[in-house]
């Protein structure tokens, strides 16, 4: 199935996680990046129906000190996200820029998940 959650928003997804991480300030965090977003989640997810129901697709990052640690990774929508899915436009756009001041990525250690909100 062609979508544009695919390889090249999943690489670009990843290396904004590890630039977030890199100027984290969570002592928690320290030393941590992600080695890879998958663009394999469960098929059904990547229908635009599916999507624009949900609102999120689930599907697994490496991150850690090693990059090796696999998370749960929620990938939700926002308004932007969902109109791009929709038409089948780039989505990498709706991933929030460097400066962004907003709290776009929240990671439970205890839980080995990250949720990441797209624009």
């Amino acid at each position: 199935m062609e979508t544009v959650f695919n390889e090249e928003f999943c690489t670009k997804l990843e290396f904004r996680i590890c630039r977030e991480l890199e100027k984290s300030e969570d002592p928690e965090l320290k030393g941590f990046w992600c080695d890879g977003v998958s663009w394999f989640p469960n098929e059904s997810q990547l229908t635009k129906k599916y999507v624009n129901d949900k609102r999120k697709i689930e599907t697994k990052a490496w991150i850690g000190k090693t990059g090796q640690t696999e998370f749960r990774a929620i990938i939700h929508f926002g308004k932007s996200a969902l109109s791009k899915y929709a038409k089948s436009t780039d989505l990498t756009k709706s991933i929030p820029e460097l400066e962004a001041q907003t709290e776009w990525i929240n990671i439970d250690l205890s839980k080995n998940l990250i949720e990441i909100q797209l624009d």
